[in-house]
């Protein structure tokens, strides 16, 4: 029997007792999505006969239980983001395409194992943060079918609060990756802009976009990111990670001033951020308030200002031709940058910069800020009868992130006194926070703790916690014997290594063959100025006392050295020496070690 959410520590657990395999994740999860009384939710499902096949063939092909990182973990995709096999609409059918490749994103997570379970709704061409702008219906909130899911990420948010997805992918441009978390008692994780590659994204505001998570648990969500983000050459706003630290002690958290304040009338939501408020105290951390002005006016240039014009870039020859197929809301958005200039552009830039400016004396006050995520919340009805007005009280704490390019984590909050719906709070950090916000991110959530989703009463589970000091594992490349499902290993699995993520090295690596070895074994050596086609590794992480002593058994010609991915990072892995290459076979066109034994088989 499986739970009614399918967090990953739960999921995985049960794989690991052999007491669900993914075939039967997924015969759950076709059953639900059949169940379910809102058929908004999904524009494109994965059909039964495509999900059952796709569990079949993980367990062919890596039959042991939890060998690959998300393992046979059913996820949902926003339709803005391509899968190849299902069309990609941006909730706008005229504009159907058909993919022939995913986006890399989601070609990450499915080569860690994860299983696509259909495309879903959104607020048209991801223009909203409310749900309702689509010609598919208008997804609901799980508690209250009155009431909007959240947007534009409407469906993908509803997917994991409903039980069928373990998480699900999100855009985020102005808090479609936040809003719809806080209104479905989840977790949303709006990365810094530029660490999770938008290839294979339909822009919204290109310069701005980013590429969310919905889980249940903030250390699901961080355990989702690491597999998905990594530079990207194909993709121009693509970044590389400089990580950035917060104090452990003495943290600094920036709240609302009482003139900054703005509730839209719902003292519920205004409750729920005190006791947020309450719960970073008990957490040890120091409360100031901070002015919010200079982040509220450079919200308000997303759309006051002419980055709406980035929105007309984004579709620009389709709209052309096309205005009569949106929404009639989204057209009139879209269509109101028609008249903007390229000096209004810069004036924009340069008032953005002044209030950049601006709000560093406010960060000098604190080290990080706590929002709530959205005001308050309407009914489908009331959106509808005002979609513009009332669409802008859900940003109010959100349009400013991406422009100021900060990273965020939103978190439930609880639920209003009657029990009915459920607010959230987002912690906002300066750009590459993202690892650093995470453990009071966790902390705050299990405080105010009530459930996942539509389950008030699951337990977050203790798997699943984010440490507040980064735990003592070391991260090691391995490119042969010792990658999954490989003889040696074991030599990773038994004393507790991990595996973080399937990628590639660096283009200038050749791959040879190492000739009397048994088992057989690769030698991998750098070669600068070679272009190949990068190699496929696997990372994993070992306890630092086995680290220690891993190293100190691995034979000649090999040994450790830093090893160059391709998303620019360096870390320790297998390398060769290279007077041991001399006569052995260069396997470098195959791609990597797997290629070869397959040949060989």
């Amino acid at each position: 029997m499986l739970p009614s959410m399918l967090d990953l520590a739960t999921l995985r657990g049960l794989y690991a007792a052999h007491s669900v395999t993914p075939r039967e994740v997924m015969e759950a999860v076709i059953e639900r999505r059949a169940a379910w009384p809102d058929p908004a939710v999904f524009i494109t499902p994965t059909s039964d006969a495509d999900l059952l096949a796709a569990a079949e063939a993980l367990m062919e092909r890596h039959p042991a239980p939890n060998s690959l990182p998300l393992w046979g973990i059913p996820f949902a995709v926003k339709d803005n983001i391509d899968v190849a096999g299902l069309p990609t609409t941006a909730a706008c059918p005229a504009f159907t395409y058909h993919p022939t490749a995913d986006a890399t994103v989601v070609a990450r997570l499915r080569a860690a194992g994860a299983i696509v379970i259909g495309k879903t709704n959104l607020d048209q061409f991801a223009t909203g943060l409310n749900g309702t702008r689509s010609p598919h219906g208008a997804p609901r909130s799980v508690f209250d079918a009155e009431y909007v899911s959240g947007g534009s990420s409407s469906g993908s948010g509803v997917s994991v609060a409903a039980g069928f997805a373990s998480f699900a992918l999100g855009t985020d441009t102005a808090g479609s990756g936040r809003i719809p978390a806080a209104f479905q008692n989840l977790v949303g994780i709006k990365p810094t802009p530029g660490l999770l590659p938008n290839t294979g994204v339909v822009p919204a505001c290109r310069s701005l976009d980013c590429v969310t998570i919905f889980a249940g648990t903030v250390g699901d969500g961080v355990a989702i990111r690491k597999v998905a983000e990594g530079f990207d050459a194909a993709d121009p706003f693509s970044r590389r990670a400089a990580w950035a630290a917060l104090p452990v002690a003495s943290l600094r958290v920036g709240v609302l001033a009482g003139a900054e304040r703005e509730f839209f009338g719902n003292g519920e939501v205004e409750a729920l951020y005190d006791a947020a408020i309450g719960n970073v105290r008990r957490l040890g951390a120091t409360v100031v308030e901070f002015d919010y002005a200079p982040f509220r006016e450079a919200a308000a240039l997303l759309y006051d200002g002419p980055w709406v014009a980035e929105r007309l870039a984004a579709v620009e020859a389709f709209f052309t031709t096309n205005a009569a197929d949106f929404d009639p809301t989204v057209g009139a958005i879209i269509g109101g940058a028609e008249g903007k200039t390229a000096v209004e552009a810069f004036n924009g830039k340069y008032r953005l910069e002044e209030l950049r400016r601006r709000t560093e004396d406010e960060w000098a006050k604190a080290d990080v800020l706590l929002l709530p995520t959205s005001p308050t919340t309407y009914t489908v009805a009331e959106m509808l009868a005002d979609p513009v007005r009332k669409n802008s009280h859900f940003g109010r704490y959100t349009n400013f992130v991406n422009l100021l390019d900060c990273a965020a984590i939103a978190v439930p909050a609880g639920f209003d006194s009657a029990d009915h719906l459920p607010a959230g709070v987002t912690l906002i950090g300066p750009a590459f926070t993202d690892d650093a916000l995470a453990p009071l991110a966790d902390a705050l959530h299990r405080l105010g703790a009530r459930g996942m989703g539509r389950d008030k009463a699951a337990a977050l589970p203790d798997a699943s916690k984010v440490p507040t000091q980064p735990s003592a594992m070391v991260p090691i490349v391995v490119v042969g014997a010792h990658l999954s499902g490989m003889p040696l290993n074991k030599e990773l699995t038994g004393p507790g290594g991990r595996l973080l993520k399937i990628c590639r090295t660096a283009e200038d690596y050749r791959l040879f063959a190492l000739p009397d070895t048994t088992p057989r074994k690769p030698g991998l050596l750098r070669e600068p100025g070679f272009v190949g086609p990068g190699l496929e590794v696997e990372v994993w992480e070992l306890p630092a006392a086995a680290f220690g002593q891993f190293v100190a058994r691995i034979p000649a010609p090999l040994g450790i050295g830093k090893i160059r991915l391709d998303d620019g990072s360096d870390c320790s892995g297998f390398l060769c020496e290279a007077h041991a290459l001399t006569g052995a076979e260069d396997i470098t066109a195959l791609g990597g070690w797997r290629a070869f034994i397959a040949g060989q088989r």
